[in-house]
């Protein structure tokens, strides 16, 4: 069977997360609460086996991926530089207001990476990563516009924000491509998995 299973989490909590400011690849640690957030998951992730753990390497990710590397008795593979959030430029570090509004362009932020370049570069590493760990079980720890606009790209639809230390459980097969079980910690009906 060649069909690898990737679970794909969201960092814990940052302060800026908490204060909702665009974040994108400016390097802001988690907080108390996220790293209480990523200790968490281990309960959940502790329910399946896995072969590896890798994560971006913003260091909001890389704790998280450490704690729960930790938690599962694991250690962190190493930190993939394409699983970076995407660069907001300008836009990062602003809540939603007239500032921000006056940065919008059609898809994003002037100045910024678009989401059809993230969505490429993230969804171009996970298909690296489901070659190299083909047939196993691996822990990606990223970041929550990147993985949503991968996996979208992956399934062909569009998905919503991506809670913080949940649970998105997908598989990629080679030649059918991916399918999303989990997200946001919540089961897919039979229906509604693609």
């Amino acid at each position: 069977m060649t069909l690898t299973t990737f679970a794909l989490i969201r960092h814990g909590q940052t302060d800026w997360n908490a204060q909702r400011r665009l974040q994108g690849s400016s390097d802001i640690p988690l907080n108390d609460v996220g790293r209480g957030q990523a200790r968490d998951a281990v309960a959940t992730l502790s329910g399946y086996e896995w072969d590896a753990i890798v994560s971006s390497p913003l260091s909001r990710a890389a704790e998280t991926a450490d704690l729960i590397a930790a938690g599962l008795g694991l250690t962190v593979a190493r930190r993939v530089p394409e699983l970076t959030e995407r660069n907001f430029g300008p836009a990062e570090g602003m809540q939603d207001g007239t500032e921000l509004d006056a940065l919008r362009t059609p898809g994003g932020f002037r100045g910024a990476e678009s989401e059809d370049e993230a969505a490429d570069r993230g969804l171009a590493a996970l298909e690296a990563l489901a070659e190299e760990f083909r047939g196993r079980r691996l822990l990606v720890v990223a970041h929550g516009t990147l993985l949503r606009v991968s996996l979208s790209r992956a399934i062909g639809r569009t998905l919503v924000s991506i809670d913080n230390a949940v649970l998105n459980l997908a598989h990629h097969h080679p030649v059918d491509g991916w399918q999303l079980e989990y997200f946001n910690g919540e089961r897919l009906s039979q229906t509604a998995v693609v």
